[in-house]
């Protein structure tokens, strides 16, 4: 295992365990048995903040001797590890009195894996391969949760809705094309609807971090569902700029208008 025992490749800090302040910094513990995915999955976590890696184990047994001996506040979870099934980690951790969160990221498609995610309470369910901003997007939407939580005295029923408003699971996905993900369609979204005016392909590609050809795709995909409309910028020469502003309904996922409510 990496990351326990002090080891500062994976701490920094001799293994000091995470701190569950608010504001403080979210303590992460990798868990997925190829050390190389673990070794992207730390790189995407710590460009992401709050958040900091405070360790990375590569077994079910490792993850729970990391998480009695880091207490991370959040354990991104893969499910085939060699010892045993990562569901099976979740309840062991429960049992030990560990209150960390637990996000599963795996190439588990079947139903019943992610049916018994649900069950077992994780925070949200990510499916390899993915892109960074995939996983930046849900450690961002994690984080306001958990700051949420952490920082809400209920005083009525109100207070409650509030904070379990933000942790009711969302409706399933429309498709998109092939290619691309939800998260990232959300993210470009959100990016054209706050743009003051127009936005170019290589505009919205700043502002996300995702590539220009990546950004072009997502905003033709918007025009053509109807959620953006495209204008030409002309130039002294070369091809005319394609301006994109956006024109539907806040959906999150860019509906066709069919879809729409």
């Amino acid at each position: 295992m990496t990351g326990t025992s002090g080891t500062p490749d994976a701490t920094g800090t001799a293994g000091a365990p995470a701190s569950h302040g608010t504001g403080a910094a979210i303590g992460v513990l990798v868990v997925d048995d190829d050390f190389m995915v673990a070794r992207v999955h730390r790189a995407f976590v710590e460009r992401v903040e709050p958040f900091r890696v405070v360790g990375v184990a590569g077994t079910g047994e490792e993850a729970l001797a990391a998480v009695a001996e880091l207490r991370p506040d959040l354990v991104l979870l893969d499910l085939y590890l060699p010892d045993v099934f990562g569901l099976d980690v979740i309840p062991r951790l429960r049992a030990a009195g560990h209150d960390c969160d637990v996000m599963v990221i795996s190439a588990a498609r079947e139903a019943d894996a992610v049916r018994g995610a649900v069950r077992h309470g994780v925070v949200d369910y990510l499916l390899k391969p993915f892109e960074f901003e995939d996983l930046r997007v849900r450690l961002e939407r994690y984080a306001v949760q958990r700051g949420r939580l952490l920082g809400t005295v209920v005083r009525s029923q109100a207070d409650v809705d509030r904070v379990l408003a933000g942790a009711v699971p969302t409706a399933a996905a429309p498709a998109l094309p092939k290619g691309m993900s939800v998260e990232t369609a959300e993210l470009v979204e959100r990016t054209l609807r706050e743009a003051d005016g127009t936005l170019s392909a290589s505009e919205c590609a700043a502002l996300t971090g995702v590539s220009r050809v990546s950004a072009r795709r997502y905003l033709e995909h918007f025009h053509t569902v109807g959620t953006a409309e495209v204008s030409l910028r002309y130039g002294v020469a070369g091809r005319p700029e394609r301006r994109y502003r956006f024109r539907g309904a806040v959906t999150g996922l860019a509906l066709p208008p069919a879809a729409r409510p």
